[in-house]
């Protein structure tokens, strides 16, 4: 608990379809606890269901988004809204496995002016074209793999690392045809495996706004967050602060 009563305890909205078979959902109180107890990161966490975040400014106010896994979303609307409040309004956010994939198809919509942007999973009729989002060759249900970090990106400063191992739990990825059009317009990729498949991505003019189809909730048992997930709760706090002056 924070016992400075000085300071406001940052709010953060986490968005998605919370169910107890959703192993990362499960973790996420875990996560919250050990960022209070070992970090002294305390957050006021509030689930958002998808459904609810179509409404307008259901995240405006939040010192923090995290887009969770999980998907198909019941809404895949209210998970873009959320994730183009948090861009445009300057809110910390994370986007992990469907956040991620549901990160690039705002950007690729709001910013790059391509609204036939799809997701195969939740539009398995779209033409191939538009996937933005597509079936892997490989799924990474249960896999784990090395990410290679960008030096001197968002990701390598939060990770303290230039590569990590990380786990995964999704069938779903960025179409490579599409990503010079959302590089052009200003998202960076800042990480991938050892194939090239992009893994992470950011906006280097946000205060913070990181994207990986990789879980970081489910590194370890929880005890101890994982660093951008420590990252993002610091972010939060700045966040916060910075509403107060």
């Amino acid at each position: 608990m924070n016992t400075n009563t000085s300071r406001p305890v940052p709010r953060i909205a986490l968005v998605g379809d919370r169910s107890p078979h959703v192993r990362s959902h499960v973790r996420i109180p875990v996560l919250l606890d050990a960022l209070a107890e070992r970090d002294g990161l305390a957050l006021d966490a509030y689930w958002i269901p998808t459904g609810d975040a179509e409404a307008p400014g259901a995240v405006r106010g939040f010192d923090a988004v995290w887009v969770l896994p999980g998907s198909p979303y019941v809404s895949e609307a209210g998970a873009l809204a959320a994730i183009r409040t948090a861009r445009e309004d300057g809110i910390p956010f994370l986007g992990t496995c469907g956040g991620f994939q549901h990160a690039l198809l705002e950007y690729a919509r709001n910013v790059c002016g391509l609204s036939r942007a799809a997701h195969a999973e939740n539009d398995p009729a779209a033409d191939a074209g538009d996937l933005l989002i597509a079936p892997l060759a490989c799924s990474l249900v249960g896999h784990e793999g090395v990410v290679r970090v960008t030096p001197g990106s968002l990701a390598e400063q939060a990770l303290g690392a230039e590569r990590t191992t990380e786990r995964y739990h999704c069938n779903y990825g960025p179409d490579s045809r599409h990503l010079d059009a959302l590089g052009a317009h200003g998202l960076r990729f800042t990480g991938a495996d050892e194939e090239g498949g992009v893994r992470i991505a950011e906006l280097p003019d946000h205060p913070f706004f990181l994207a990986t189809l990789f879980q970081p909730e489910l590194a370890g048992d929880g005890s101890r967050p994982h660093p951008l997930i420590r990252a993002l709760a610091t972010a939060a706090v700045r966040h916060a602060a910075g509403a107060t002056l």
